[in-house]
C-alpha cells in the first residue's frame, strides 16, 4: 500500500534531485515507493482489461520510468517526482485513448482521454465529432465527469477547417486538439487504504464513456 514512506521519499527527493543521492537511497525507492505503486496497479489492471481486452496485462508495462528525459530540457534534474502509469489499448505509448495515474508526495493526479495527437489523428477525431457534436456534449455533461473532473481540457487550435465551423455551433469542443479529464486528490488521506483503489476506479469510471467515444473514431 502507499504510505507516508512513499511521501517522504518524494519530498526528500525534491532537495536532493541527483544521482548521487538517489543511488543511495535506491532500496528505500525499490521498498516504499515502486513496489507499492505497482501492487497498486496490479489491483487496477483487471478491471481495465474488463473494459478492454487490449490493455495490457502487465503493470510493468504500464508505468512510466522515473528517470526524465532532459535532452531538450533546460532543467536537467534527472528524477521525476512523481510516479506515473498509463494504461492504454496497445500500450502507453498508444495513440488510442486511455487512464492516467500519477501520485507525488502530495496528490494523485487521476484521468484520461486523449493526450497527444498527430495532425492525421486529429482529422478523424474530428470527423467523428461532427457526426455526433451532441454526443460528446452530453458525455462531458454528465454528473459522474462534471463531479469528478469538472470540464474538459486540452489546448485548442486558433482556427478550423471551414467544413467544420458548423459542428463550432453546436460544440466548441471540435477545437480541441486534445481531449482529456484530470483531477487531483489529496494523498494523505489514503496512506495505508484500500479505499484508494476504489477512489481510482471512480475516477476511471467516470471517464470510460468518454474513451470509448474517442475510440471509436480510430475503431
Amino acid at each position: 500500500m502507499i504510505t507516508k514512506a512513499y511521501a517522504s521519499f518524494f519530498q526528500e527527493l525534491t532537495k536532493n534531485n541527483n544521482k548521487a543521492w538517489f543511488h543511495a537511497n535506491k532500496k528505500r525507492y525499490e521498498a516504499d515507493v515502486k513496489i507499492p505503486f505497482v501492487e497498486l496497479l496490479e489491483t487496477l489492471i483487471p478491471v481495465l482489461t474488463e473494459w478492454d481486452h487490449r490493455i495490457l496485462p502487465d503493470p510493468k508495462k504500464a508505468l512510466f520510468r522515473i528517470n526524465r528525459d532532459v535532452r531538450f530540457s533546460k532543467d536537467k534534474s534527472p528524477y521525476n517526482l512523481m510516479l506515473k502509469a498509463g494504461f492504454s489499448p496497445n500500450g502507453k505509448k498508444s495513440i488510442l485513448p486511455g487512464y492516467y495515474l500519477g501520485i507525488d508526495t502530495e496528490n494523485i493526479h487521476v484521468g484520461g482521454g486523449l493526450f497527444m495527437l498527430r495532425p492525421p489523428e486529429l482529422n478523424t477525431l474530428r470527423a467523428h465529432i461532427a457526426d455526433q457534436p451532441k454526443r460528446l456534449n452530453e458525455i462531458v455533461g454528465t454528473t459522474p465527469f462534471v463531479q469528478s473532473f469538472g470540464k474538459l481540457k486540452g489546448e485548442k487550435s486558433k482556427r478550423l477547417d471551414k467544413s467544420l465551423l458548423s459542428v463550432a455551433d453546436q460544440t466548441d469542443l471540435i477545437y480541441n486538439k486534445q481531449f482529456f479529464a484530470m483531477a487531483e486528490i489529496p494523498l494523505e488521506p489514503f496512506y495505508g487504504s484500500p479505499k484508494l483503489k476504489d477512489e481510482i476506479l471512480s475516477h476511471f469510471e467516470a471517464i470510460k464513456p468518454l474513451n470509448d467515444f474517442l475510440s471509436e473514431a480510430f475503431d
